[in-house]
């Protein structure tokens, strides 16, 4: 058994935990693609317009010849973004 736990406090809680769902959703609808999800499913909608939204500043940043390749560099850009970002914020807010 370890002596030295690493907790996070409530803030640093809250931030690493959006961190996180932002990047699941991301990489949720990136499986949904490549997975070829019925576009018409009201949950396949809802993952769609949220990565869109959240990875709005990522959309379209490269330009493969394939959509495929598109979506999984720019979306998973934003999910990799989110989640080293958003942890690394939560490690720094647990620190003080």
């Amino acid at each position: 058994m370890s002596a030295h736990t690493t907790r996070f406090g409530p803030a640093a809680a809250v931030v690493a935990v959006i961190a996180d769902v932002a990047a699941c959703i991301i990489g949720l609808w990136i499986l949904m693609y490549l997975l070829d999800a019925n576009r018409g499913n009201m949950l396949v909608d809802f993952v769609h317009d949220s990565s869109r939204w959240l990875a709005g500043w990522s959309h379209d940043l490269f330009t493969f010849d394939e959509e495929w390749a598109r979506v999984v560099c720019g979306y998973g850009l934003a999910a990799i973004v989110y989640f080293a970002i958003g942890n690394l914020v939560a490690n720094r807010v647990r620190r003080y």
